[in-house]
């Protein structure tokens, strides 16, 4: 290339300005071959344009050269990200790779009969799910063979009969049963999971730190309860599972985790629920100790999937245990978890988080055939009577995607909080608040500096205020609780 034939190309792109030095005689090909490279991209899932509006593509040819498109030295031409390739500036080398990129970034909406759900759900959609209710003697005035209000079937999201049967959280399919009600019969739902990262792309500002916009910024989060969890009820079939799983602590007084291998199935107890069978518990390799459990690399974990696969099983969840003996002689231990202290640590609900951030839950009214996740937690502790109990959990959504963005992380003196991030130069974390519910002559401390603290307020009132959390999360927000079975045995009458 000589002196007199070189020319600069300015490239204007979501990543800032970049200038590119090549001849008068470069086709246009080679233009988007040195664009690929300067901005280290994977592939040519992009196009060139002359104007900032994006109009007057710059077509990949080789026959064309800079020339010929009227390009001149000092010229910006415009990036743009697309969905999908164009054949027409392909070249005939990579159009077979150049196709299955765009076909892996461009956007296809899943329909409903494409998602593989898990057996269970299939099961639970086909049912009609709503509630039967007898004649009521009192209030029916009709015959046996009518029906009336007080008589008639109810949602399975009745609100009312869920509290009087102690049901705290909707089923997840009673949940979808709700969302799909009324006229559209659900034609317009779309589960999204949370986004908690800057949307890539936004050609409005230079990239992050240098800039941000409402485009391309993630909400702020307000953390609440979640009201429908995805697993209703636990149950192992039989004793000698946990009673197996229990030896070793009670051998060498150290911890220990494992995961629990089983099945879905249909929960009668609440409606539309379902219930993880657990059939078999697979302790990785770990070294433990009475505080703390460290995972080794398991070579093994392919070998035991496909044994699990074969028998019908899945990994449904995990379980821990948290135990500390108090008097040996009369087999109690140390009461260390409840209302007072703490459920679930934050490094145990970050862990959580990210075991069912790997096994998503297929939805077909997800966006993106996914949406929540089945996997439970176990965790084996004292109770009140200082006896061995069994709790179950599941990490809210919200937690999953905090999660899942690595915005939040344990804090190494209060188990109980967890920390989020404060935004860096290579990390934007949006703003997270809560909620909390204030009584007069209330006083709140939810850490150990006081973020908010309300004197007297009213008399015969409470009142409900969100709250600027900047750094630590108190964990009540993100878990849901459910019931579980530990003992396996049918009692009649007579004995």
């Amino acid at each position: 290339m000589s002196t007199k034939d070189k020319i600069l190309v300015r490239v204007q792109s979501p990543e800032g300005l970049k200038r590119i030095e090549l001849s008068k005689n470069t086709n246009i090909k080679d233009l988007y071959e040195l664009v690929r490279e300067t901005l280290k991209l994977e592939d040519y899932g992009f196009s060139l344009f002359k104007e900032r509006n994006f109009t007057s593509e710059i077509i990949s040819s080789r026959s064309q050269t800079i020339a010929s498109q009227n390009i001149k030295h000092g010229d910006m031409i415009f990036f743009k990200q697309v969905a999908g390739i164009s054949e027409r500036r392909a070249s005939a080398v990579a159009i077979d790779k150049i196709s299955s990129a765009a076909a892996s970034q461009s956007f296809q909406p899943v329909l409903k009969n494409e998602v593989k759900e898990d057996p269970v759900d299939l099961l639970l959609a086909k049912e009609d799910g709503r509630i039967k209710r007898e004649r009521d003697s009192k209030l029916c005035h009709h015959n046996l063979n009518g029906c009336c209000i007080h008589c008639s079937a109810i949602e399975p999201y009745d609100e009312g009969y869920l509290k009087e049967k102690n049901i705290k959280h909707l089923s997840f399919h009673s949940y979808l049963r709700k969302q799909t009600s009324g006229m559209t019969g659900g034609k317009f739902v779309a589960f999204e999971d949370l986004n908690c990262k800057i949307k890539s792309g936004c050609r409005e500002h230079l990239p992050w730190p240098k800039g941000i916009c409402s485009k391309c910024q993630p909400s702020a989060i307000t953390l609440n309860r979640q009201t429908y969890r995805h697993v209703d009820n636990v149950m192992f079939e039989n004793t000698a599972i946990v009673e197996r799983f229990l030896e070793y602590w009670r051998n060498t007084g150290h911890q220990r985790m494992g995961y629990l291998y089983g099945q879905y199935e249909v929960l009668s107890d609440v409606p539309l629920g379902i219930r993880a069978r657990v059939a078999a518990i697979y302790e990785p390799p770990q070294e433990s100790s009475r505080d703390s459990i460290k995972l080794l690399d398991d070579d093994n974990a392919n070998d035991v999937e496909e044994v699990a696969k074969a028998l019908g099983l899945c990994r449904v969840g995990w379980i821990f245990t948290d135990l500390i003996s108090e008097n040996a002689s009369a087999g109690t231990v140390k009461h260390i978890r409840g209302i007072e202290t703490h459920f679930l640590t934050a490094q145990e609900c970050i862990l959580a988080g990210n075991l069912q951030n790997s096994h998503p839950n297929p939805c077909r009214y997800a966006s993106n055939s996914v949406f929540g996740s089945k996997f439970i937690t176990v965790c084996v502790t004292g109770d009140k009577l200082k006896q061995v109990h069994m709790e179950g959990y599941a990490v809210s959504a919200q937690c999953m995607a905090l999660v899942r963005d690595d915005c939040l992380i344990p804090t190494k003196d209060a188990p109980e909080l967890g920390y989020i991030r404060e935004s860096s130069d290579k990390q934007y974390v949006p703003d997270v608040y809560y909620k909390v519910s204030i009584v007069p002559s209330m006083k709140i401390h939810p850490t150990n500096e006081i973020i908010a603290a309300w004197q007297h307020l009213g008399k015969s009132k409470t009142y409900e205020s969100a709250v600027y959390l900047p750094l630590f999360l108190e964990f009540h927000f993100f878990f849901v609780s459910f019931y579980y079975y530990y003992y396996f045995t049918i009692f009649t009458e007579n004995g």
